[in-house]
């Protein structure tokens, strides 16, 4: 049934005015629904996202969002029936949905545990060690991130109507900026039924997402400093978005992900007979044929060498000729409809182009066999493979992008050739290498990384549990320089921080350390009447320290240890030896016997709310101990986050062991795991 496709905007839903363009099924032609957003105000909408929207979701700490995300992930997974159900209509088979669908989920789950793992239970993210700037300590620096005030303006991209929204979505919300999502208008009914149930869940704060189905109108003339822009889709529309007078006056973010010609290369050690010729082969059809070519990082250069060129064009188009095309909501087929009827006959026309410079030797046929479907009725294109015999010479290959289940064959004679052709293309989001050789992989890798945003090696060890050419990943970045758009996704915190603002910030270390919420070397220590172990994690503030008494570190102590842990390296046990190394005088204490004497003076032994050590974080040996020097151990608490609903908090201790001249020996951050208030009353 066709019906109007809302529009999610201050708080309600809304239709916009007039009828709107007709959105048809990729499969069958029928007409799905009508979508326009006339009518809408957009200096309003923005104003939304920034005063409403903004002011709830910065009043969650990092951790808190975190798990905002968790819980949506986990009710989109409740609902996911309904997406694939409508998922089917994109031309998307089982798989291609549950990439778009259950991908885009798993990205909410990635991007939740990160947020947990990797940021505090706080409002500011500090970015690196502080930076000293005077010489009595009293002046230091500080990079701090923090959110900011506008919105995220999120323009996506029709391939992937769902994890294209959500892989921008969850990072934006973690930082705790709002927004604006703006889907392609020909699958946006299916990004619409997803908004519509994540709004329905009620775990979102007012105003942190809002949706517009159809145009942006004249919502860039709003925008200002603190508003952000991700954009994917073709590199003509990112120019001229990046344009806008309002965007360069106003010096707005702009990250694109536009048009890729991404390759890949095999490697001149995997000729037929070899797992790396079979494992290829099978990537380059999946990469052809998954999601029907329509992938931002499919590979478009199939880039292999002379000798075997003839080989690899056999192998393939044996391998095409295998997969079934047809309506993708039936189990026999292997590769559905491309999205629209427009959409595919853009790619019969970029594949005219490139067949002006390369042979077709498979496909190419306006009509051909498919399962369950009409060729005429649907947006049905044959998987197209091409040969152009001189690439180096050639220029559509390297520029032309049919974006559909299309790929061209690049031979070439010597590796250097090969990172040539790799880098004709100007720029790609993904490069990839087969390879069982890692002496090619590196040269392939050294010589091209500087034009991909991410470069995949693959071989017979990997390839079992190698996520593939073109499958982005929540944990590494996403995007790529030049002809790619010269922006970067995902990545994991790195993400996150594309919607926040790093400032440097400089005074005292106690005003640092209230600003930041961890201690700095130089700020106020609090004296204690009772050992900091003993105390909860409520109870534990920033600065609680303790200063034990002193250790004589002797001769039989070194040896001892020497001889208990296997460790005899010539400077502890040898003195004549350790004489001559240039760092010491004579038989040296091992580093970690300064650091288990240094835990031995400020353990508090009896149980207590310190549950466990869970590590040691950048521990420098900063002086020789010699037997003979006593050690002492300053420990102030540092930095405190709250696993909430755990029981437990994790706090971090700077640690200082001097010698007896007050000299810094060794200096680190000691983890530990202490109960919670509540969690030490119900043991007790």
């Amino acid at each position: 049934m066709q019906t109007k496709l809302g529009n999610f905007v201050i708080g309600q839903w809304v239709e916009g005015d007039g009828d709107g363009a007709i959105l048809t099924s990729a499969v069958n032609g029928d007409p799905l629904a009508t979508i326009t957003s006339a009518g809408l105000d957009f200096g309003d909408i923005l104003s939304h996202a920034r005063t409403v929207g903004g002011a709830n979701l910065r009043k969650y700490t990092f951790h808190e969002r975190s798990e905002m995300l968790k819980a949506l992930a986990k009710y989109l997974l409740e609902h996911k029936q309904e997406l694939y159900s409508l998922s089917t209509q994109t031309g998307a088979t089982r798989g291609d949905s549950w990439v778009d669908i259950e991908g885009g989920i798993s990205t909410m789950f990635v991007f939740s545990s990160k947020g947990r793992r990797e940021m505090p239970n706080d409002h500011v993210y500090l970015d690196g060690p502080p930076e000293p700037l005077s010489k009595n300590g009293t002046f230091v620096g500080q990079h701090i991130f923090t959110p900011k005030l506008g919105a995220a303006i999120h323009i996506n991209a029709f391939n992937f109507p769902c994890w294209g929204m959500l892989e921008k979505l969850a990072p934006a919300l973690l930082a705790g900026v709002p927004a604006i999502v703006k889907p392609a208008s020909s699958t946006a009914y299916l990004t619409e039924l997803m908004v519509r149930r994540i709004i329905a869940s009620g775990i979102l704060p007012d105003g942190a997402l809002q949706l517009i189905c159809g145009s942006v109108g004249d919502l860039f003339e709003h925008l200002d400093c603190q508003d952000t822009i991700a954009f994917t889709g073709s590199k003509s529309t990112a120019e001229l978005l990046q344009q806008h007078p309002r965007v360069i006056s106003k010096s707005v973010a702009f990250t694109a992900e536009t048009d890729s010609l991404n390759a890949s290369i095999l490697g001149p050690d995997a000729v037929p007979g070899t797992p790396e010729f079979d494992l290829y082969i099978k990537e380059v059809t999946r990469e052809m044929t998954s999601k029907a070519g329509q992938k931002c990082t499919a590979i478009r250069r199939i880039i292999v060498p002379s000798a075997i060129t003839e080989a690899v064009v056999e192998a393939l188009s044996k391998a095409l000729g295998e997969v079934r095309v047809g309506n993708p909501a039936s189990k026999d087929v292997d590769m559905g409809a491309l999205a629209s009827q427009s959409q595919r006959d853009e790619v019969r026309d970029r594949v005219r182009e490139l067949s002006g410079e390369a042979d077709i030797v498979y496909g190419g046929d306006d009509d051909f066999d498919l399962v369950d479907a009409d060729v005429k009725k649907g947006a049905f294109f044959m998987p197209t493979l091409l040969h152009c015999e001189r690439p180096l010479s050639s220029t559509s290959v390297h520029s032309v992008e049919a974006f559909g289940p299309v790929s061209t064959v690049l031979p070439y004679a010597s590796l250097d050739e090969a990172i040539e052709l790799s880098l004709l293309g100007g720029g790609s989001l993904v490069s990839s290498v087969m390879t069982n050789d890692n002496d090619v992989a590196r040269e392939l890798v050294l010589g091209t990384a500087a034009y991909h945003g991410r470069l995949i090696v693959i071989n017979r060890h990997c390839a079992a549990e190698s996520t593939g050419h073109g499958s982005p990943l929540a944990h590494l970045v996403h995007g790529g320089p030049g002809r790619a758009g010269g922006g970067e996704e995902l990545g994991g915190v790195r993400g996150v921080l594309h919607y926040m603002q790093r400032s440097a910030i400089q005074g005292s270390p106690e005003t640092l350390t209230a600003i930041g919420h961890r201690w700095i070397r130089g700020a106020d220590q609090n004296e204690l009447d009772v050992h900091p172990f003993r105390k909860t994690f409520e109870q534990l503030a920033i600065g609680d320290t303790l200063v034990t008494d002193s250790r004589e570190v002797t001769l039989e102590d070194i040896l001892h240890f020497a001889d208990f842990t296997g460790d005899n390296f010539y400077a502890h046990t040898d003195e004549e030896a350790a004489a001559k190394n240039p760092f010491f005088d004579g038989r040296v204490a091992h580093g970690y016997l300064i650091v288990a004497f240094a835990a031995g003076l400020f353990v508090d032994p009896d149980f207590g709310p310190v549950l466990a050590n869970y590590g040691i974080d950048d521990l420098r040996f900063a002086k020789p101990v010699n037997y003979g020097d006593t050690l002492k151990v300053r420990l102030a608490c540092k930095q405190k986050t709250l696993r909430a609903g755990s029981g437990y908090g994790e706090v971090r201790w700077d640690c200082e062991v001097t010698n007896q001249d007050g000299d810094a020996v060794a200096q680190y951050d000691v983890l530990t795991l202490v109960a919670t208030n509540e969690h030490w009353a119900s043991v007790n």
